[in-house]
């Protein structure tokens, strides 16, 4: 067993009331019911003293965020706009809107952006100096799921939603998607969701291409738990603790 305790650190309940978990009161009880794990070792004693910027603390499984200096954000980016932190061509670029947050770039050194959506993609993109997480979240083994609404030209088939689950054959190999909705249909154009996992360039656009159904408008609408909601293009939001604590159980931390 792993010896968790620093005798120069803080305080457990401490730690976890600055994190934001609860109060330190309310820490303490979650302490003695055992929900609470420091480098995967179940911790029931008050007294325990750690290291908040070198342990993993868990809480009912979730990992909980220490570092004061760690950030983990998410933008609506508008279409448009590329992702990238800068652009030598001087086109917009996602830098573009961190350049005003003062506050953001004194606290987020390397920030970066996870992933990224092509320039006319609308949606959820995630920026973190996290460089661990970052790099899981866009690693293909961990299958991340994103969620995409579309708007696509045709009437939907009824056997699109299979088609699309079986796989459909692109130049670079096959491609399926993991779950499919129609959302909504007008004459001679619809909406419809896809939720996948692959992180191939152009993906969603070649997968309904592919299909007979060429998309106007894409807007990605969640990473894993974190979803867009109705956070306006341009905007950016800090995740809460949950969010953050979802997308390290996502990637397995």
């Amino acid at each position: 067993m792993s010896n968790t305790h620093d005798p120069d650190g803080v305080r457990l309940q401490k730690v976890l009331a600055r994190a934001g978990v609860a109060s330190r009161r309310a820490a303490e009880d979650l302490i003695a019911q055992g929900r609470v794990q420091v480098d995967g070792e179940t911790v029931r004693e008050q007294g325990r003293r750690i290291d908040p910027d070198t342990a993993v603390v868990h809480v009912d499984g979730a990992r909980v965020t220490l570092r004061d200096d760690q950030v983990y954000l998410a933008l609506n980016k508008p279409a448009g706009m590329h992702s990238t932190m800068s652009d030598d061509m001087g086109r917009p670029c996602i830098g573009d809107l961190l350049a005003d947050r003062v506050e953001i770039m004194n606290s987020a050194q390397r920030l970066f952006h996870v992933g990224r959506l092509d320039a006319d993609t609308e949606g959820l993109l995630l920026l973190t100096n996290d460089g661990e997480l970052g790099h899981r979240l866009m690693h293909p083994s961990y299958e991340v799921p994103k969620t995409y609404l579309a708007e696509i030209e045709g009437k939907i088939a009824r056997d699109l939603g299979r088609r699309l689950r079986d796989g459909v054959e692109l130049e670079d190999g096959l491609a399926r998607v993991d779950a499919f909705k129609l959302v909504d249909a007008v004459p001679g154009r619809s909406t419809v969701q896809l939720v996948l996992h692959e992180g191939r360039k152009h993906i969603v656009r070649r997968m309904l291409a592919e299909v007979g159904h060429p998309v106007q408008r894409l807007v990605r609408t969640a990473v894993g738990e974190v979803r867009l909601g109705n956070q306006r293009p341009g905007k950016l939001r800090p995740l809460d603790r949950v969010e953050v604590g979802a997308l390290y159980k996502a990637v397995g931390l």
